[in-house]
């Protein structure tokens, strides 16, 4: 975890909100803050690897009392310049064993953040530590990627998943430890290019579900998007909402 806190450094914190654009554009941002604040049901909310709080912060707004847990102290810095400790509280620590103070009636993971764990022990774990910050009947939701290998040509261990002005992005497989490691290269009319890379260990509906199950959770309900389109077999992401057991 300490390789994942190293990849979230200052320059990246730094570059990382793009206001409107996006992961921040409102027709990506809004439709996944109104449907945490119905599931949050008029409970409180935390945000695991809460970043700088492209969710938190508008989820806080619309009355939902939101905590976050962040391994970047980085990235808790440009937090802090938009609201401060009191109105959203985070714990420094990662998102697999930190535990934080209170009860939730939900707890959140956005953007395919859960396969920034490498291990499927710490990605079991993720789900064991939703599950003791809920009450019973909370919920756990998990936004993430379909891996995306019928792209990968027999033999080829890369795929182009970006090509456009200035940027490219392409994804390299590790198929035996369900790893791959996504490049991204920004360039301009020079010689140079800025790369940034990170790594991830890549999860099926099917297993996530069964990490679900070791934690004590039921799959409610798997959308595409946030805004509750059919999942299907070519969509490339779902929306993952699962219900912990009433018996506590």
């Amino acid at each position: 975890m300490d390789e994942s806190e190293n990849v979230w450094d200052a320059e990246v914190a730094a570059d990382y909100d793009t206001p409107g654009e996006g992961m921040f554009a409102p027709e990506v941002l809004g439709p996944a803050v109104d449907r945490l604040a119905e599931l949050a049901g008029g409970g409180a909310a935390l945000e695991f690897a809460v970043g700088t709080g492209r969710v938190a912060v508008p989820l806080m707004e619309r009355g939902v009392p939101v905590q976050g847990i962040e391994l970047s102290e980085h990235m808790v810095e440009r937090l802090r310049a938009k609201v401060d400790e009191d109105a959203l509280p985070v714990t420094l620590g990662d998102m697999a064993t930190t535990v934080v103070p209170g009860e939730f009636a939900l707890v959140y993971l956005v953007f395919n953040t859960i396969s920034n764990l490498l291990t499927q022990a710490e990605q079991v774990e993720c789900f064991r530590n939703a599950a003791r910050h809920l009450s019973p009947g909370g919920r756990f939701v998990v936004e993430l990627g379909v891996p995306d290998l019928r792209r990968l040509p027999p033999g080829q261990e890369a795929a182009v998943f970006a090509s456009e002005v200035g940027y490219v992005g392409l994804d390299t497989y590790d198929v035996v430890r369900q790893h791959l490691t996504s490049h991204h290269f920004a360039f301009d009319e020079s010689r140079r290019a800025r790369l940034f890379r990170s790594r991830h260990r890549y999860v099926w509906p099917a297993e996530l579900d069964l990490m679900a199950y070791i934690a004590g959770f039921a799959l409610e309900s798997r959308h595409a998007d946030w805004r509750g389109g059919a999942f299907i077999a070519e969509s490339p992401s779902h929306v993952c909402v699962y219900r912990l057991s009433t018996a506590g």
